[in-house]
């Protein structure tokens, strides 16, 4: 189980880091993917960095405001957003794939194990 936290309202402009955490398993032989879901839109793939030489991708729609990382010491893999804006509005979530390359970071089926969200709004 993979337990997402950071989520918070914050305006335009500002900034947040997500955490993505687990106890059941090690991280570090798992890409983490970042996902989010909008209301009334499909859930999209963010960004992902891979499990061995930490690869990482991300959506053009986030390329340069976001930025994934991972502390396999911690076990925990992190998503730092800047410069938010209101349509990165959504419930945010992060998903495990085995020994993962990130090559289709965007395709949900990749994935073994999910996060339940976390709600990041952007609003003034």
């Amino acid at each position: 189980q993979l337990v997402e936290s950071g989520g918070d309202l914050v305006q335009p402009g500002g900034s947040l880091t997500l955490s993505c955490e687990t106890s059941q398993y090690t991280l570090e032989y798992y890409a983490i993917g970042w996902f989010r879901q909008a209301p009334g839109k499909e859930r999209e793939g963010v960004s992902c960095i891979s499990s061995v030489d930490r690869r990482t991708a991300y959506a053009d729609s986030v390329k340069g405001r976001f930025t994934v990382s991972r502390d396999n010491a911690k076990n925990t893999a992190y998503l730092q957003m800047n410069s938010l804006k209101p349509e990165d509005t959504a419930v945010y979530y992060c998903a495990a794939d085995l020994w993962g390359d990130c090559s289709k970071y965007e395709v949900s089926r990749e994935y073994d194990y999910w996060g339940q969200g976390t709600q990041v709004t952007v609003s003034s």
